[in-house]
């Protein structure tokens, strides 16, 4: 039985000269795979354009719990995006967040929350105006509320941060994952900081690169196996 889904586009991946395996965030089953075939073909179902990361789309598929492999029977854009795909900085973001989102998102689960998170912020990163070169770390912050590693806010005035345990302390913790004085007061500063006063994240180029290895080490040690983003260095080379 045919069942319709919004969805976000995660990740395509060339499987053969005829079929794309494409990733896709689902609002009703959470994070699945489908393979597609005949791209921009007549009668095939999938445009090259729907393999852009971040797209927006709205699909009937053919859904089966535990399937590997799901099928879509059509496909077509949810909420059109035109600076994302075109804007060469918002087009290094979106494939930045569509990698961490790969890596982070391996469920397939529905979270309603979760879905509306990153639908909303998609539509921010496209009509976003200033303060666009931090987004990334904006949207990786507050992601974290989703998947339960959200940083206790409170203290943020003490001189440490403890990225095992996502506190602010007074003194260093007994391990060695924590960040000191200006580190840990701009992780503060990001806390508190909504996507409406992102212009007000007055950083340069150092700082940022600084404060995302330091959100990519937070990652690590609360996502079992999550590793490196091999995009991380196209946003490092971008900001130069």
């Amino acid at each position: 039985m045919l069942q319709k889904t919004k969805g976000i586009i995660i990740r395509a991946v060339k499987y053969s000269d005829a079929a794309w395996v494409v990733t896709v965030y689902t609002e009703s089953f959470g994070r699945e795979s489908y393979m597609v075939y005949g791209v921009n073909k007549k009668k095939s179902a999938f445009r090259a354009a729907y393999l852009q990361p971040l797209t927006l789309v709205e699909m009937n598929v053919e859904h089966v719990p535990g399937k590997e492999l799901q099928r879509i029977k059509d496909v077509q854009t949810h909420i059109p995006l035109n600076e994302i795909p075109t804007n060469p900085v918002k087009n290094t973001i979106a494939l930045f967040l569509s990698e961490v989102l790969f890596k982070t998102l391996r469920l397939s689960e529905p979270d309603e929350q979760l879905y509306a998170y990153l639908e909303n912020s998609i539509q921010l990163l496209e009509h976003s105006k200033k303060g666009i070169a931090n987004f990334h770390l904006l949207f990786l912050m507050k992601l974290t509320r989703y998947l339960g590693f959200e940083p206790n806010n409170e203290n943020t005035d003490r001189t440490c941060f403890d990225l095992m345990n996502g506190v602010f302390l007074s003194e260093k913790p007994l391990h060695a994952h924590y960040l000191l004085h200006d580190d840990a007061q701009y992780f503060g500063k990001l806390m508190s900081t909504p996507f409406t006063a992102i212009e007000n994240l007055m950083l340069d180029r150092q700082r940022r690169n600084r404060i995302i290895s330091q959100l990519m080490d937070y990652y690590r040690l609360h996502i079992s196996g999550f590793s490196g983003v091999n995009s991380v260095e196209v946003l490092h080379e971008l900001f130069d």
